[in-house]
């Protein structure tokens, strides 16, 4: 029999830009795609750790995010 100790999701996740509105209001957009991306893991109670955030040139996010796969612990890949 096996059981899983602990588990963890590695991601890297791009918030591109929407095409055809000016490109403040698009960067703004992504931030709040953002936000609300955060927000929608801490209502779930998805644990995560932020490993590295770059805005690109365009505006864009690139956002690398290790976080808690279902249920399962996530034991030290968060520390």
């Amino acid at each position: 029999m096996k059981r899983i100790k602990a588990a963890c999701l590695e991601q890297t996740i791009h918030f591109q830009l929407k095409d055809g509105i000016s490109p403040e209001l698009a960067k703004q957009q992504v931030r709040q795609e953002y936000q609300a991306y955060k927000m929608q893991m801490d209502r779930h109670r998805t644990q995560y750790k932020i490993v590295e955030e770059a805005e690109q040139p365009d505006g864009s996010l690139i956002v690398k995010i290790k976080k808690q796969n279902n249920t399962q612990p996530v034991g030290g890949y968060l520390d």
